[in-house]
């Protein structure tokens, strides 16, 4: 009985026991930042890439128009009468729907 008692203490802690909070850190994170983080990059990105004119959309910085005219990598914008603005595609943040403006009414 001794003897086994002896072996269990020179064997040191269990790497499991040690490493397992880190080991569970790191999942956590991963599931609740990382994951989601990249999914939501993905999504803008293949958004960014169905852009096509006639679209009514919101940049980042808020401003609502009509894509024009689109690039390579810049945007053309009718947002008012003969009013016009280059953006990039990646200000572009989505794309205008009713459900905006039934949140502006509620």
């Amino acid at each position: 009985m001794n003897n086994l008692f002896i072996f269990f203490l020179q064997a040191g802690p269990n790497p499991l026991i040690q490493y397992g909070p880190l080991v569970l850190i790191f999942l956590v994170f991963y599931f609740f930042i990382l994951r989601p983080q990249t999914q939501k990059a993905k999504k803008q990105e293949e958004f960014v890439k169905a852009l096509e004119k006639g679209k009514d959309v919101v940049t980042t910085s808020g401003m609502l128009g009509k894509i024009t005219k689109i690039d390579e990598n810049v945007v053309t914008l009718e947002v008012g009468q003969k009013s016009y603005i280059r953006v990039t595609k990646g200000a572009i943040s989505r794309e205008l729907t009713a459900e905006i403006f039934e949140k502006k009414e509620g």
